[in-house]
């Protein structure tokens, strides 16, 4: 039988299991997938110990992966069997489930791979390249006259962001937590870096910006960094918040807002911009697009074999983690 990982209850590592499951044939508009490689995410933390809750137990857990097609379920008609394809399954716009070996799904929001984006490159980013797509086009439309401050700019989405942004001719200025990850952000497309443990990060982006401000803040880390964010705005600046690893942002008083400079905030969260199958396709080409340019550089820093999961949250949850990290069935 294939093999998966399920939660039969919330917790830390240890909750994670490696076990035998049943996949079952494909049903109405579904494919059988056999992954190849899967992307490891924040959420997947979330999801374990379940602040993002499951529908019921057991549950294999995991937001995003690559394989090959091979079966297809009645009027399935966009994918055949052999085809590459990679799908995130954000904001619960699909079923969590992608720490396994095979799996039936839905084929409607599946992505076919070109040929030049390898297996791994495509379980690793299709879920924060998607994520970094949307907040730099859409969320706050990032330009060449844009100064911007990207947190974990060392971590998945940070460095793409990065990246992107950069070649759009934007200031790009990096947050992270060690001299090592300064260096590899550095690598990956900040102009400048801020080292948060050492530096007041507000501070900081003022004066790089010659006491202005940046006008965009893109913040995953929540909590820990909100007030340093807003501090960090020029007048009619925006905060970009699209996840909370520190823990959610307690209540806030929003007429702060108009006393900071009349900024705003905005919350980029994945569904609302991954509605339809033909969205997220749309948004997946421009990606491949930009990393096969050379645009953007992914880079998978750690592997770690399906059975080793434990160790692979381990390593995430320790913030010991560079650029992407795949697990392999």
């Amino acid at each position: 039988m294939p093999k998966a990982v399920r939660v039969h209850e919330y917790g830390g590592p240890e909750v994670l299991r490696y076990e035998d499951v049943d996949v079952g044939e494909p049903g109405i508009g579904e494919v059988l997938l056999r992954h190849t490689a899967i992307g490891l995410n924040y959420a997947d933390i979330h999801t374990r110990n379940g602040r993002y809750p499951l529908p019921h137990f057991p549950h294999v857990i995991g937001g995003e992966g690559c394989g090959v097609v091979e079966g297809l379920g009645p009027d399935v008609t966009d994918v055949a069997i052999g085809d590459r394809v990679a799908y995130s399954s954000g904001g619960h716009a699909l079923p969590r489930g992608s720490y396994c070996e095979q799996r039936t799904m839905n084929a409607e929001r599946l992505v076919k791979i070109p040929d030049d984006i390898t297996d791994e490159t495509a379980a690793a980013m299709i879920t924060k390249g998607l994520t970094a797509q949307y907040l730099i086009h859409d969320s706050h439309p990032v330009n060449e006259q844009d100064a911007i401050l990207v947190h974990s700019a060392a971590g998945g989405v940070g460095m793409i962001i990065a990246q992107w942004a950069r070649s759009f001719g934007a200031h790009v200025i990096g947050v992270v937590s060690s001299d090592e990850k300064a260096a590899f952000a550095t690598e990956h497309g900040c102009h400048d870096v801020i080292i948060s443990t050492q530096e007041d990060i507000a501070a900081r982006a003022k004066a790089l910006t010659g006491g202005d401000g940046v006008s965009a803040v893109f913040d995953a880390v929540g909590a820990d960094t909100f007030e340093s964010s807003l501090a960090a705005l020029r007048p009619l600046g925006r905060l970009v918040a699209y996840g909370s690893s520190s823990g959610p942002v307690p209540p806030f008083d929003i007429f702060r807002l108009n006393e900071m400079g009349s900024l705003s905030i905005t919350a980029g969260a994945f569904y609302w911009h991954m509605r339809t199958g033909d969205e997220v396709r749309g948004r997946a080409t421009k990606l491949f697009e930009i990393v096969a340019s050379g645009g953007v550089k992914i880079e998978i820093n750690q592997k770690f074999a399906l059975a080793d999961v434990a160790e692979a949250h381990r390593a995430m949850e320790s913030r010991s983690t560079f650029g992407m990290t795949v697990m392999t069935p």
